[in-house]
């Protein structure tokens, strides 16, 4: 995990479907945000769950829905959705698909 001042990368180079279903990489972390890089292989479901706290995700590859309080939305790479703490929600991968978690 990097936690130096600064760090740049190109998030598609640490993309990692070699594992079936869900695969993290923690990329930076303080004492107030963590970022990670979520991948999930095609045809993965992630059942309803909430967090903690504030949550941010910017889809970076592939594509998949995300259930937030009942509404689908889709996901393709450019797509930011920001969820409040506690906020259900659930998600299906119809691609391989990544995205930044912060």
């Amino acid at each position: 995990m990097i936690t130096q001042p600064t760090f740049n990368t190109q998030l598609q180079a640490f993309a990692d479907y070699t594992k079936p279903g869900v695969t993290r990489k923690n990329l930076a972390k303080d004492e107030h945000t963590q970022f990670s890089l979520i991948c999930l292989t095609a045809e993965t479901k992630m059942p309803e769950h909430t967090a903690a706290r504030n949550v941010s995700i910017t889809v970076i590859e592939g594509h998949g829905v995300l259930t937030l309080k009942g509404q689908e939305i889709t996901l393709q790479p450019g797509v930011f959705v920001y969820m409040p703490a506690n906020t259900p929600h659930a998600l299906r991968a119809s691609s391989n698909l990544a995205f930044l978690h912060t």
